[in-house]
């Protein structure tokens, strides 16, 4: 064996060496791992990830997964023909919207996403929130303003909704088996009505409700960036509200930040936003020191 070779199974010993303190310290805790974006469109990071997640369960974690898929959901509504009808940038969602969302969401999305994770040795069923009663879901209200008077009125965004409560259950019952739940944004009110519910807000509602160590919100940035562009690596509530008010964050990263907020506020150890487009960025926040994103703690 080389001098090469031998530094190389050094240096990947010594990774695992300094790995060991977080496998014992999460040994049998969830971790929920919100997965979408660039990362979705790719093989090789589809690849990346589905192996991330299948090593969290080889050592003892217990990874749930939360996908998105709107610009999937988008594509197939224009090749269907149906017209979309946004307000305020938010789609609205109709009867024949919810039913295609529902199709590419908890069909063609979550089962590739499945594949992936067996493919790399994993056991991942696929579920969405209406399954076992998962996730009850109610109408999402918003407002916006009247650009004219200023005046904040209400939409009706349609068969959007947020999770009003989490039934972990059939979470913790597929984890035990040993196998890794993969959950599509959908739901149910408990009357018939289906809705569609935002990926991030209902990764949060599950790592609050089963109590996660860590709420992954895998992004297309390296996290929150300061003024400077330096990243930002730790924040709690208080923090993020400042930056929210002195315009550091703004657009998308917002509800990201709130989505964060809501679930360490509702019994997530600790939230962390990082980039899905890093090779196993999951791993390297988690696993080394350097860490790799912004975490949010209470």
């Amino acid at each position: 064996m080389t001098n090469t070779s031998e530094n190389r199974m050094l240096a990947k010993a010594e990774t695992l060496i300094e790995a060991l303190p977080y496998f014992q310290r999460y040994a049998g805790r969830s971790f929920v791992v919100k997965y979408g974006g660039h990362a979705m469109g790719d093989p090789e990071a589809a690849r990346d990830f589905a192996e991330d997640i299948v090593l969290l369960k080889a050592v003892g974690i217990n990874p749930v997964v939360v996908h998105g898929g709107g610009p999937q959901i988008g594509a197939m509504l224009k090749k269907l023909g149906v017209e979309s009808q946004f307000i305020d940038g938010l789609r609205v969602t109709d009867k024949e919207t919810a039913r295609i969302a529902e199709m590419v969401l908890s069909g063609a999305i979550n089962k590739e996403l499945v594949g992936w994770v067996n493919q790399a040795g994993g056991k991942a069923i696929g579920i969405s929130g209406k399954d076992g009663k998962m996730v009850l879901a109610e109408k999402v209200s918003r407002t916006v303003k009247d650009p004219d008077s200023q005046i904040e009125q209400a939409v009706d965004l349609g068969f959007v909704g947020e999770p009003k409560h989490v039934d972990t259950t059939i979470l913790e019952t597929v984890s035990s088996a040993g196998m890794i739940p993969i959950i599509a944004p959908i739901a149910s009110d408990g009357e018939g009505h289906t809705y569609n519910i935002n990926a991030d807000t209902m990764a949060g509602a599950v790592a609050a409700a089963l109590g996660a160590a860590r709420l992954f919100l895998l992004t297309d940035v390296a996290g929150v960036l300061g003024k400077d562009g330096t990243l930002l690596t730790d924040l709690r509530p208080a923090d993020i509200a400042k930056l929210r008010e002195d315009g550091t964050i703004s657009g998308g990263m917002i509800p990201k930040l709130e989505t964060c907020v809501h679930a360490v506020e509702g019994g997530c150890e600790a939230a962390v936003v990082l980039d899905g487009r890093v090779p196993h960025a999951m791993l390297l926040e988690f696993f080394t020191s350097r860490g790799a994103g912004t975490l949010v703690s209470a």
